[in-house]
This record gives structure tokens, sequence and C-alpha cells, in this order.
């Protein structure tokens, strides 16, 4: 069970984009997250009638390792580590460090 998902509302620690807030988008397999307008660079792509594509500088995202971000607590509006707790029916949820709230319900 990963401790950081698609969906999460996280922030970066280190980089270009210090202290930026953005959501993941995709997890990579090779330990690296794409968030939501972070890390972005300028890519020149070659135009291609076939599919209609101008060509240009085209912006996009690019991964940044999964240690450099930090879920973002929405309720104290700081980072904040991940936990899991056992429910009673056997299911693990994920929660808060620091409030013990569920992440996800």
């Amino acid at each position: 069970m990963n401790k950081i998902r698609k969906g999460d509302k996280v922030i970066l620690n280190t980089g270009k984009d210090k202290g930026k807030q953005g959501i993941v988008l995709n997890i990579l397999k090779n330990n690296r997250v794409v968030v939501e307008g972070l890390n972005m660079v300028k890519k020149h792509t070659k135009p291609n009638p076939a599919k209609g594509d101008q060509g240009g500088l085209v912006s996009k995202e690019m991964p940044v390792n999964i240690s450099n971000i930090a879920i973002f607590n929405t309720k104290s509006n700081k980072t904040d580590k991940v936990n899991f707790k056992e429910l009673k029916d056997g299911k693990k949820i994920r929660i808060y460090k620091s409030t013990q709230e569920a992440i996800d319900v």
C-alpha cells in the first residue's frame, strides 16, 4: 500500500518549485511522481499534420522523486506524514500522523 496515491494534494519540498502545491497525476515505477503544475519544462515539438499538431514550444510536467514531496493536510494547512491503521473489519486505511484523521474516507 502506497503512502502517496494518485489524486492526493501534495507540496514540493525541494527544487525550483519549492513550496508549491499540486495534485498527483501519475505515479511511475521508478519512485517518481508527476504532479500537476510542478516541475514544468518547455519542450520543442515538430509539427505533425497527420494528427493536426502545430508544433512549437509546449509546456509539460516532468516527474519528481517521490521523496521530494509531502502530503498536504488541508485541515491544518501543513505538510504531514502518513501512517496506516487497520480497522476492525481488516481493512487498512491511511491516516495523517499528527491528527490521526483518515485521509480517504
